[in-house]
């Protein structure tokens, strides 16, 4: 077995511009164990990245809070249907 680690597979991102010299299209991303970081192959730039996962259930029926069905609910009376003006 080799013990050595691995190295990290670094991928472009399309359409990503380096924050320092602007250049488009020349910005790879790459993940270690814990941090994901990215690099500018036009200028060097590199940094680490702060992406913290977020998670949003969405609203359904059955997650909806009764107070928050009651406030969108409206009742509507219809007057009945005169027969005579036919």
């Amino acid at each position: 077995m080799n013990d050595t680690p691995s190295q990290p597979v670094k991928r472009f991102i399309a359409g990503a511009v380096c924050p320092r010299c602007s250049a488009q299209d020349k910005i790879m991303a790459y993940r270690d164990d814990v941090h994901n970081y990215r690099e500018c192959v036009a200028c060097g730039f590199h940094d680490k990245l702060h992406i913290q996962p977020q998670f949003r259930e969405l609203e359904t029926r059955v997650n909806t809070p009764k107070e928050v069905k009651q406030e969108e609910t409206q009742v509507l009376n219809f007057p009945p249907l005169d027969k005579s003006e036919d």
